[in-house]
């Protein structure tokens, strides 16, 4: 199997059209996926006998699979970006909900209980105290949520959208390689580089971490 690089050089406006597309669908689950997951982790956190009911809820989900979600979102949404943001957003929930419940949990009790003796109210406690002390958790769900994103936007291929899986198709449908393994090349990297950067963003918003190392 050999990449025909003059086919790559006559595509790279293709290729970088794709590539910007996967990575803003990936991005947007990702960012939706938050939204919901934060405030309903802080009741799953808050309400202990609710906190199996949400999670249970997230790993039911998950087990659905990626193209029977999809499917069953085509009545609803149509052959557009939306399915695909929803489909997508639907798996992060439960790596990011898990998470953001475990690094609340995490967060010493002595801690909130120094917080609250200063007469700093629940919500405010939360969001100065508690989510940053939280924060190097919840980073890893949002990185593995991410990567995970990135590798599942080329599934929604089959309802028209995809990404760069449309350059899998392409390529199975021609017997021709070369758009497989740019588009399998591209899903890695952009998965590498998104990585990275979540990296240095928990790296800049978590200074206590550097310190206390």
């Amino acid at each position: 199997m050999t990449l025909d690089w003059s086919w790559v050089s006559d595509h790279t406006g293709d290729l970088t059209t794709l590539t910007l597309s996967h990575l803003q669908a990936a991005l947007t689950a990702v960012f939706f996926g938050l939204l919901i997951s934060l405030p309903l982790a802080v009741i799953a956190h808050r309400i202990r006998p609710l906190r199996g009911f949400l999670l249970g809820v997230s790993n039911v989900l998950f087990t659905i699979p990626s193209i029977a979600i999809f499917v069953l979102l085509l009545p609803i949404s149509g052959l557009t970006r939306t399915t695909t943001v929803i489909g997508l957003t639907i798996y992060t929930l439960v790596v990011l909900l898990r998470n953001t419940v475990e690094g609340l949990d995490s967060v010493p009790a002595k801690t909130k209980e120094a917080a609250k003796a200063m007469g700093t109210r629940p919500l405010r406690a939360l969001l100065t105290v508690e989510l940053p002390l939280a924060l190097p958790v919840i980073m890893a769900g949002v990185r593995i949520a991410t990567v995970m994103s990135i590798s599942l936007v080329s599934v929604a291929t089959y309802i028209g959208d995809g990404g760069l899986g449309q350059l899998f198709t392409d390529g199975f449908q021609r017997d021709f390689p070369t758009p497989v393994i740019a588009g399998v090349a591209l899903t890695i990297l952009l998965a590498l580089v998104a990585d990275a950067l979540l990296v240095a963003v928990q790296y800049v918003l978590t200074p206590w971490t550097r310190r206390r190392a």
